[in-house]
């Protein structure tokens, strides 16, 4: 156990997280791998897992009506993938898959939840280092969008 701690710790979106909190988010970790081409998520299932990159490139992609999928944004080590775990009524809003062989720590989103409703300081916590996450992926889907309607 120690070392997920440590990993969550030393992941970008925690950056100078207390020990404690670390402690606790470590408890709802474990190590996950993706080959290439697996979904990590898809659109409308259950946001159950949050996934800190630690190896690899995922492809955050939405559908189309009459299109192949776009590719809103692609994201890498020290990235997150899965921050719908955190709004209701969680549940994913796109597809991520894994580009190539992909390494991350996941994390249970239920655990997370029941943390956060017994300790308000680490979901405020979570809570402001999520949702910058949520506000750039919005951002990065409705340019690609734009883009794409626009031709």
């Amino acid at each position: 156990m120690e070392g997920l701690e440590r990993v969550v710790r030393e992941h970008p979106i925690f950056a100078g997280l207390d020990e404690d909190s670390s402690q606790r988010i470590g408890g709802c970790a474990r190590n996950v791998r993706f080959a290439a081409g697996e979904y990590l998520l898809r659109e409308g299932q259950r946001a159950s897992q949050i996934y800190l990159i630690r190896r690899g490139r995922v492809a955050l992609e939405t559908a189309i009506p009459g299109r192949s999928p776009l590719i809103f944004e692609t994201v890498q080590e020290g990235e997150v993938v899965g921050a719908s775990w955190l709004i209701p009524p969680h549940r994913c809003c796109y597809d991520a898959r894994a580009l190539e062989l992909t390494r991350a720590l996941a994390l249970d989103a239920e655990c997370l939840r029941r943390k956060s409703e017994g300790d308000h300081d680490l979901g405020y916590e979570l809570m402001k280092r999520f949702t910058p996450v949520l506000a750039r992926r919005l951002e990065a889907a409705r340019f690609q969008i734009l883009d794409v309607y626009g031709q």
